[in-house]
């Protein structure tokens, strides 16, 4: 995923760089009202709750459980969490995920970010609230297939799941689907973005961002419309929009009963999307270009088009790569990963609770100690206490291993059963090695 942000950067300093070369007092943006739009975009102190749902820590914490809980689904082997994965702003990186049927869903998977302050939820807007939403997926029989009174009494016959239930409803202690939406729904509305460059730079420091990055922002907000649909703080106004898309879904529509809402869908949040790619309800964007591009050249002229949408866009190769280049300011560095999401552990070759010989930091892009010498049958691991997404690779005499995404604070526990020189690194940062020496027991003796 690292890999695709870097050719995307590539793409985009490329493009401004020939723009440059072929741009001129034409493509300068107006001069943008600095202190209007920091206050537009300020970000607000805290989430909003529910008054029927107040958020604590054993509910959010028993949320994040059943997020993870296979138990859910019908087969027993799908999570929330299936599609909604962490590191990919909690979608799943394709365009349509495959439903049980083996099909490709009716739309794409969408991400969680911020939608405490939603209202209302899915694509179309069918669900009032994220307690209806959090149960839907969970009965629909594409997607998760799950039987609620048999998941019910699973988790009822689980002692530390009672526990959890009864901490976090003490009240009304119950494994019901009440509770099971409550808690559900409190987890998610802890996934709020974090502050991005784009953040700092509307609290007032002018240096957060670049010239082109400013002067997309100036587009963004001025001749290019985007803030007509993507206002505020989530760049959202929550509002269902045609914005020119082939197909013959009807989205919001038929929710209504109003055929002027044909083809309308929700305005998503540009909050961490880079990470989220590809993009609209379809997934038929692959990337921020052809979104931008879209708008400009692509939007199919219907009855029921967007009001809110630019009669005549004429944007050139430099404002095209400026809009990219801002949009890019709204996501993190790396993947960001909330702390109500409990740690990962990983194992290869051996239990993840194993008690490990040895544990290798990976705190600021570096292993420590770049070096390790084990004896066969002990187990390494390794930590992520750093503040990026990394990833663990072994390569070695018959070993071979590749880690799913390591968030800050989830391990990775390896046994070793040959001995050997096995080498270590991070596949997305490559530059982080670690050498790992094995040896036989009989040497060590």
């Amino acid at each position: 995923m690292r890999r695709v942000g870097f050719a995307k950067a590539g793409r985009v300093l490329a493009g401004l760089a020939l723009a440059t070369i072929l741009g001129g007092a034409a493509d300068r943006p107006a001069p943008l009202d600095v202190e209007h739009w920091r206050k537009a975009f300020a970000r607000p102190d805290h989430a909003p709750t529910p008054p029927g749902n107040p958020a604590s820590p054993d509910k959010v914490a028993l949320g994040a459980k059943l997020f993870d809980d296979t138990r859910l689904s019908g087969s027993g082997d799908v999570a929330c969490a299936t599609c909604h994965q962490a590191d990919l702003s909690f979608s799943d990186g394709i365009d349509r995920h495959p439903g049980l049927d083996g099909q490709p869903l009716e739309r794409r998977t969408p991400p969680l970010w911020n939608l405490a302050w939603a209202l209302s939820f899915f694509w179309d807007g069918r669900a009032e609230s994220l307690e209806t939403q959090a149960i839907e997926p969970i009965e629909n029989t594409r997607e998760m297939a799950g039987d609620l009174d048999r998941s019910l009494q699973a988790l009822s016959a689980d002692p530390q799941m009672r526990k959890a239930f009864a901490s976090a409803f003490p009240e009304d202690p119950a494994v019901s689907r009440a509770n099971m939406a409550k808690a559900l729904a409190a987890f998610q509305r802890t996934l709020v973005s974090p502050e991005t460059r784009f953040d700092r730079w509307v609290k007032g420091d002018d240096a957060a961002l670049e010239p082109d990055e400013i002067a997309g922002l100036s587009l963004f907000v001025g001749k290019a419309a985007c803030v007509a649909c993507h206002k505020g703080w989530r760049f959202t106004d929550d509002a269902f929009h045609d914005i020119g898309l082939p197909g013959d879904d009807k989205g919001r529509g038929p929710i209504l009963g109003i055929a002027a809402a044909d083809h309308a869908f929700k305005t998503p949040s540009l909050r961490e999307r880079v990470w989220s790619a590809p993009y609209m309800h379809d997934g038929s964007l692959a990337s921020f270009e052809d979104v931008v591009d879209h708008y400009a050249d692509r939007v199919i002229r219907r009855p029921t088009l967007s009001a809110d949408l630019p009669q005549h866009l004429d944007l050139s190769a430099t404002e095209r790569a400026q809009l990219v280049a801002f949009l890019n300011t709204l996501s993190s560095n790396d993947p960001p990963r909330p702390a109500s999401i409990p740690p990962k552990a990983m194992a290869f070759g051996t239990d993840a609770e194993v008690v490990a010989t040895s544990t290798v930091s990976q705190k600021d892009r570096r292993f420590t100690p770049g070096a390790v010498v084990l004896t066969v049958g002990e187990a390494l691991r390794i930590l992520n206490d750093d503040i990026r997404v990394h990833n663990v690779r072994v390569d070695g005499p018959d070993k071979s291993f590749n880690s799913d995404a390591q968030n800050p604070g989830d391990t990775v526990t390896i046994g070793f059963d040959r001995a050997g020189h096995y080498d270590v690194i991070c596949g997305i940062h490559p530059e982080m090695r670690l050498s790992v020496n094995v040896e036989s027991a009989q040497k060590e003796k």
